[in-house]
């Protein structure tokens, strides 16, 4: 008989140990933590209350501090830290981890610096394995909590990815499968900078029909520069793309949407980020995403906008009244 796949998620962030819980009903899963205590609570309390409350975890889900010992159990390796500590993360294992182990990011941001996407940075640290990613409209604790939800995963190769879906699927988790792995990881990226702005919308009070104007617009500036970057346009009006930014921008649990809003009622970045307590890929990303926008040749003013408040150039008010002053087109142009 055959044994079973072992599934090690590396990050107990909300959605790194909510993957890990979804992935525990399938098949022996190992979740690594940076922290000890977090290990020592998921192993005997069954439970992350710093990121998910009192929400249980399944017993069978096994937590460890010791990171050699994670990259040595996986035959699937999950990625869940954040988009800046992927390399110094992966650098301490990128010998530990056996040949042709399957790699899925779950970071939504860009590297500083080197504006690589997750995989791509993943496939620098280890090279020769298949690396995907899974992706979506994915709130994690409402997934935790066991409410219906899907996402994507996301591999050049087919056959990988048909291998890897159920391993974190359910009755009420769906797991669709896509080849276009630069589309689906940028609108993980991109939309994290319009809920930036639909946060301030919320926060300045412009309205519901503003907030559906910028979502509409920023959705037509995401699938502009990723069909300039060699992304299939159709990507952007599925779950990565389309779903993934209604989820963000519309949730009260998004953390983008909530430092725009935060920032929108008068505090500093710092401040909204500080309060926040959690990573807000949408600040660190901003700036380069522009860099990126204009090496495509790309107008982007709403995410122009956002970038402009987060470096503080400009303040919400000033960002929106710019957003009033663009010319609007066909509706099919750049405005």
């Amino acid at each position: 008989m055959a044994r079973p796949v072992r599934v090690v998620v590396l990050g107990s962030g909300s959605w790194g140990t909510t993957v890990a819980k979804l992935a525990a009903h399938n098949t022996p899963t190992l979740l690594w933590s940076r922290n000890p205590e977090t290990a020592d609570e998921i192993n005997t309390e069954h439970r992350n209350t710093r990121y998910l409350g009192e929400h249980e975890l399944p017993e069978s889900l096994r937590a460890t501090s010791d990171i050699l010992e994670a990259a040595n159990e996986a035959d699937v390796l999950v990625v869940g830290v954040p988009s800046h500590a992927i390399r110094s993360t992966l650098s301490l294992i990128s010998n530990e981890v056996r040949a042709w182990v399957p790699v899925l990011s779950l970071a939504k941001g860009l590297e500083p610096g080197t504006r690589q996407r997750p995989t791509e940075v993943i496939s620098e640290c280890l090279p020769g394995h298949p690396v995907g990613l899974l992706a979506g409209p994915n709130i994690a604790r409402e997934i935790a909590d066991g409410l219906a939800a899907a996402s994507v995963v996301a591999t050049q190769d087919a056959d990988v990815a048909t291998a890897l879906q159920p391993l974190f699927a359910s009755k009420v988790f769906r797991v669709y499968r896509n080849t276009d792995v630069l589309g689906c990881e940028l609108g993980g990226v991109l939309k994290n900078i319009v809920a930036i702005a639909s946060g301030m919308a919320d926060g300045l009070g412009v309205g519901d029909n503003t907030r559906a104007m910028v979502l509409a617009r920023g959705l037509a500036e995401m699938t502009r520069l990723g069909e300039a970057m060699g992304a299939n346009p159709r990507t952007f009006a599925g779950l990565t793309g389309v779903g993934d930014l209604i989820a963000t921008c519309m949730s009260p649990a998004s953390r983008n949407r909530r430092v725009g809003e935060a920032i929108a009622r008068g505090l500093t970045v710092d401040e909204a980020v500080e309060k926040l307590g959690q990573v807000a890929e949408g600040v660190k990303t901003a700036p380069t995403v522009m860099e990126l926008a204009r090496d495509h040749g790309v107008e982007m003013p709403i995410a122009a906008e956002v970038e402009a408040v987060v470096a503080g150039r400009k303040t919400p008010e000033d960002a929106y009244r710019g957003l009033r002053k663009v010319q609007p087109g066909g509706e099919d142009e750049v405005a």
